[in-house]
């Protein structure tokens, strides 16, 4: 099968560069709030470690009583928190919109069981794709005439290794943990921006497959995203040891995860294999600090990547860079990677838009990572997440955003007051 071609070195490079501009420590650079020099400020909330008004979940009490009494089933808070959380029985699984719940387990992500933690492993049999022989390339302006089509393969592309500190060229960019049926799971995530809250936001853009189960379950449980993961590249041996003081692990802090969404299409048709319900893999978590500092996640941070729900067709797209954190052999979870390339199309749903593909060989463990480019006013912006890959792992896809996307941000915006 015919690939795509590579661009050259000295181009790749520039690309990378730009977007690594975007992940950089300050604010302004992924078109944050200019005033203050681009230094964060505070924004001078609160949250439930300081406020014995605030309930577990970072709401006020009342609103996570609320919460708890219309649940489709009696829900004892200290029970959960004793270890009633690990209970996935089908009649207490919580699947639909809106019913998500995860109260703060103090000391639940140490070290150890952060090294505990599995990649969900998303993959699909290329068996499962069909080609198109003479794929059709519409305007840039028609991103609707990209659906049902699908490009030849891509070639794989090597990842390489984002430069450290992460606080310094990958800010945004983190693991997310949270437990499955399964056991201890971890992905990738961005900070992004929340249009509702600008320069303060606490959003955070993941795969929906690293959130909910889609058809099969419900939503996962204690999830926490730790941005700038591993800060400054300790080997894993260590990392996961209780000799490393938690702050070069976490060098922003930890941030619970204390509402979240994704796509109604993820919810109904995702499976833990195969592509059913990739075109909707696209998930918003808001979350608080565990430890309060009055900062939002941006303001953290110093950067957050805005969302663009309305790209051009994949053939005005341009170049593309997938960052994440990939756990499965031959990497180890503890760097993070990236991989600039030329998307093409990939479609295993003529209804949904079009997904993207790239070549990579970022292992499962980047699920859930960004893809960025480079606009036309200069300014990085996400564009999908990762979301499958071949057993291989040769190449990766996301969903293309849209409408749908837009609606659980704004779902999630919301909930956050």
């Amino acid at each position: 099968m015919s690939s795509i071609r590579r661009r050259s070195r000295r181009r790749a490079a520039l690309a990378a560069t730009s977007l690594a501009a975007c992940l950089a420590l300050t604010a302004t650079a992924c078109g944050g709030d200019d005033e203050g020099n681009g230094l964060a400020q505070p924004s001078g909330e609160t949250s439930a470690a300081d406020d014995p008004e605030q309930g577990a979940d970072g709401g006020s009490g009342d609103e996570l009583q609320d919460l708890i009494d219309n649940l489709p089933f009696d829900f004892d808070l200290q029970a959960w928190l004793d270890g009633g959380w690990e209970n996935w029985d089908s009649d207490n699984w919580l699947r639909d919109i809106g019913e998500f719940v995860n109260p703060i387990i103090e000391g639940l992500w140490d070290t150890e069981r952060m090294g505990e933690a599995e990649d969900p492993g998303q993959s699909i049999d290329e068996g499962e794709i069909e080609e198109d022989p003479n794929p059709e390339t519409p305007a840039e302006n028609d991103p609707m005439g990209d659906r049902g089509v699908t490009d030849p393969e891509p070639a794989a592309i090597d990842a390489e290794a984002v430069p450290m500190p992460y606080t310094e060229n990958g800010a945004p960019v983190g693991k997310v943990f949270f437990d499955s049926p399964d056991g201890p799971m971890v992905c990738s995530g961005t900070v992004i921006q929340d249009p509702a809250h600008p320069g303060q936001s606490n959003l955070v853009a993941t795969a929906g497959h690293c959130v909910h189960a889609g058809a099969g379950g419900g939503w996962y449980r204690n999830i926490q995203f730790i941005p700038a993961f591993n800060n400054g590249g300790l080997p894993a041996d260590q990392v996961y040891s209780e000799s490393v003081a938690y702050e070069q692990v976490a060098p922003y802090g930890a941030f619970w995860a204390d509402y979240v969404s994704t796509t109604q299409y993820w919810i109904d048709n995702g499976t833990e294999t195969g592509g059913d319900g990739a075109h909707g893999d696209f998930a918003v978590m808001s979350v608080q600090p565990m430890e309060d500092t009055g900062l939002s996640l941006e303001e953290t941070v110093g950067a957050a990547v805005p969302v663009n729900f309305d790209a051009p067709a994949v053939s005005g797209l341009g170049t593309v860079t997938l960052y994440g954190f990939p756990e499965a052999a031959p990497y180890d979870g503890v760097a993070m990677y990236r991989c600039t390339a030329q998307p093409g199309r990939l479609s295993l749903d003529s209804s949904m838009p079009v997904m993207y593909w790239a070549g990579c060989t970022m292992t499962s463990g980047a699920s859930g990572g960004p893809w960025l480019r480079t606009n036309g006013d200069g300014q990085a912006e996400l564009v999908s997440v990762n979301s499958i890959g071949p057993m291989e792992s040769t190449w990766l896809a996301g969903p293309r955003l849209d409408d749908e996307a837009q609606g659980v941000l704004e779902h999630v915006s919301a909930q956050v007051g």
